[in-house]
């Protein structure tokens, strides 16, 4: 299977400056570790869309990153799966333990259909919005959570797998790409602004209350990284606006 065309990203160091800027006093911090980067090993056939990416593997080296997620990599289903809030998808190695042990079985990076397989920091309880430095180059921000869908069951061929999944509530974090640049395994992962609503990838997930509602639009409304679309209709479908 062929790589997609490369598409040139203009760095946005602009934007970059300015999140360092308004976090005020705040140090970048060490939060975590790249342990493996993934893109898709090859399309799988899926009954319900046809073909699926989600049969991600590790690869080595130095991996370019762009707009819309790692070089090589391929969303089939961009709808639910892709586009610049969905650029890139992280998971947690100690979430991946979590499972790996409940179900005795092995969960290699990519298995989840992750592109990023990290430790040290949170995924799915990271903070909506919190801006990470991966490597020396490459900034990328928090957007929402994973939803699982019968592609995922499928996929994982668990009994009641999507209930399990969503009763566990460990989903992992979808990433929007504000700078890109290239990353490898063992890069480091700084921790360098965090939005001050304090509302988690998981309490998006599960909720969010309304208090957690008008706490991230205000934020927006004072200045703040934009909501992703899915999470605003969320919040509206959810009469939480007002």
């Amino acid at each position: 299977m062929s790589a997609p065309a490369h598409i040139d990203s203009t760095l946005d160091s602009t934007a970059v400056a300015e999140t360092e800027a308004a976090a005020g006093a705040e140090t970048a911090v060490t939060a975590g570790t790249v342990d493996q980067i993934c893109v898709v090993h090859a399309l799988k056939p899926d009954r319900g869309i046809g073909v699926t990416a989600i049969d991600k593997r590790a690869v080595e080296g130095s991996v370019k990153v762009t707009k819309v997620g790692i070089y090589a990599d391929v969303q089939a289903d961009r709808v639910h799966h892709g586009g610049f809030d969905q650029a890139i998808y992280a998971y947690s190695s100690d979430e991946a333990g979590r499972w790996a042990s409940e179900l005795g079985r092995e969960i290699p990076a990519g298995f989840f259909g992750e592109n990023l397989r990290v430790s040290g920091l949170p995924t799915t309880d990271a903070i909506v919005g919190e801006r990470w430095r991966i490597g020396r180059d490459v900034v990328v921000e928090v957007t929402m959570p994973r939803t699982p869908c019968s592609t995922f069951a499928r996929h994982m061929d668990e009994q009641a797998w999507v209930s399990r999944f969503t009763d566990r509530g460990d989903v992992g974090c979808y990433l929007k790409v504000v700078r890109v640049g290239k990353i490898r395994a063992g890069d480091s992962i700084e921790l360098i602004s965090t939005p001050g609503h304090g509302v988690s990838v998981r309490e998006v997930f599960t909720g969010p209350t309304a208090e957690q509602a008008q706490a991230m639009l205000a934020d927006q409304a004072a200045g703040g990284n934009l909501l992703p679309e899915k999470i605003t209709r969320k919040i509206e479908q959810l009469g939480l606006t007002s």
